[in-house]
């Protein structure tokens, strides 16, 4: 929410974002139609959460390197291979473009990447153990930070012979975030959003993870807002230009409930261990529609 603070600024002061122009020649009707939103009784951004054009630029740097280690993964996995080999991967390519790679030891997190194969819907952590094998569907969640900006995105990979059934919800999923990022218009709610991935989703026969969704990134790992795909036409916060957010639906074929490893506290399973699928993107609000930053 626009904090009361932050309606205090004289017309003709320099402009919050750094621009160096008036304020009044700047952002001031920005903040007067956020307001206006704000006093119907919906959630609007605060001023952290709309990035300056040199933070942009910073965010689409970091991008770069983020995809290129998810391009790195692409021409190597295979059946046989062990997720450790692709915590490898990424961490050789992140440290060789100059970034970090934003997953380790954030929060205890031991790895550099997250590798979620089949049932496990999020946040696996990669080992010698796991081994892909035909027939398997892994997400590889990648996120960097490059010169103190956040980048964060995921896809998805089929092992051999993917079973139809699989390979579907797979496609689906992608084609839910497809949908989401054609619904990030300016001025419109994030809840317009989440109410068509989740639509499609259910249409085809599957569930979507309600507990854990997107969020904002760029000037940290983790921003406001949360980002739902079980949410409503006209509900949660106001999509305006400047904002960066993930677009990371969890689409599960069976149902929607979830579970924690209670060994390692981390990786998030379905509770009738059928399979998950998730893609992500890292996205822009603009002032005529939107940008996809990372992918």
């Amino acid at each position: 929410m626009i904090r009361l603070s932050e309606s205090k600024i004289d017309r003709n002061a320099p402009c919050w974002c750094g621009s160096g122009k008036k304020y009044k020649n700047c952002h001031m009707e920005f903040d007067d139609k956020i307001r206006a939103i704000r006093l119907q009784g919906h959630s609007v951004p605060d001023r952290s959460l709309i990035k300056t054009a040199e933070q942009i630029e910073g965010i689409r740097r970091s991008a770069k390197v983020n995809m290129a280690c998810l391009d790195a993964v692409a021409q190597a996995i295979h059946a046989g291979m062990s997720t450790q080999e692709i915590d490898d991967i990424v961490y050789d390519t992140t440290v060789k473009m100059g970034g970090i790679p934003a997953p380790l030891h954030y929060e205890g997190f031991p790895k550099s990447v997250c590798t979620s194969i089949n049932e496990e819907v999020c946040h696996g952590i990669p080992d010698e153990k796991h081994i892909l094998k035909d027939g398997d569907i892994i997400n590889v969640d990648c996120s960097t930070i490059v010169d103190g900006y956040f980048s964060d995105s995921s896809r998805m990979f089929l092992i051999g012979d993917v079973a139809d059934d699989v390979k579907k919800l797979v496609q689906v999923t992608k084609e839910c975030v497809e949908i989401g990022i054609s619904e990030v218009v300016p001025w419109h709610f994030l809840g317009d959003m989440g109410e068509k991935v989740h639509r499609h989703a259910t249409e085809n026969g599957y569930k979507v993870v309600r507990e854990i969704g997107g969020h904002g990134c760029g000037i940290e790992f983790h921003e406001d807002p949360f980002v739902s795909y079980v949410s409503k036409a006209g509900e949660e916060m106001l999509m305006v230009p400047g904002m960066v957010f993930t677009i990371e639906p969890m689409v599960n074929m069976g149902t929607d409930e979830i579970y924690e490893d209670a060994d390692n506290g981390w990786t998030i399973y379905t509770a009738d261990h059928k399979p998950s699928a998730q893609w992500e993107v890292q996205i822009l609000v603009t002032e005529t529609g939107n940008e996809v930053l990372c992918w």
